[in-house]
């Protein structure tokens, strides 16, 4: 665990990488390339939330736009630690502690199995929703979920409580084999759940 990359700049910001488990195989995802691809950040082992706490607060926070909780896996399998991380670093009163965001696939609820969107409020600045489809059959066909089309329905149902919750809530796609009728009916039913939306590029 020595060698693992917990914490890592990209695009300005500072990302956090909890874990490698996600309940998702997405086409355009490359979590099953060789080691070498995955530019260091499949984790030999989760490192614990304390560790991660130190290594955050163990830089100046001040060049970073946001914190951003991120990586090859879904961090919300670790909610718990994640929210408390959230926690000290709020509690930590830095003056250069940037916004808090997570990225998700938005099936921390349904992994759970209890409504972790209250939990968020107070915690978490922003929310990024993977979407990748405008229903339930493209969803499935690209994101290849576990649970199959019950994780579209979790994602759908966690965006309804998130926005309750969090001041700032988008919802992105891939643009991987998009059409923009697709593009703009994914923005369509972003903005009908009362989130932002935006297209992430591939590649």
């Amino acid at each position: 665990m020595e060698g693992d990359i917990v914490t890592y700049e990209y695009y300005g910001s500072l990302y956090i990488n909890l874990t490698n488990r996600c309940d998702c195989r997405c086409v355009f995802c490359i979590r099953d390339e060789e080691d070498s691809a995955l530019g260091g950040l499949w984790l030999k082992e989760e490192p614990r939330k304390e560790r991660v706490l130190e290594e955050i607060l163990a830089q100046d926070l001040s060049p970073y736009g946001e914190i951003v909780f991120c990586g090859y896996g879904e961090p919300t399998c670790r909610v718990d630690d994640l929210l408390w991380i959230c926690d000290q670093l709020k509690a930590s009163k830095r003056p250069d502690l940037p916004p808090i965001r997570l990225n998700t696939n938005g099936h921390g609820s349904f992994i759970h199995h209890r409504n972790i969107a209250p939990e968020l409020a107070g915690r978490l600045d922003a929310v990024s929703v993977s979407l990748n489809g405008s229903n339930a059959e493209e969803y499935v066909r690209l994101t290849r979920p576990a649970s199959g089309e019950k994780a579209w329905d979790a994602m759908l149902d966690f965006v309804r409580e998130a926005v309750k919750y969090v001041p700032k809530v988008a919802m992105t796609i891939v643009d991987y084999d998009k059409t923009p009728e697709e593009i703009a009916a994914c923005r369509h039913l972003a903005e009908s759940l009362g989130a932002s939306f935006r297209v992430r590029p591939y590649g």
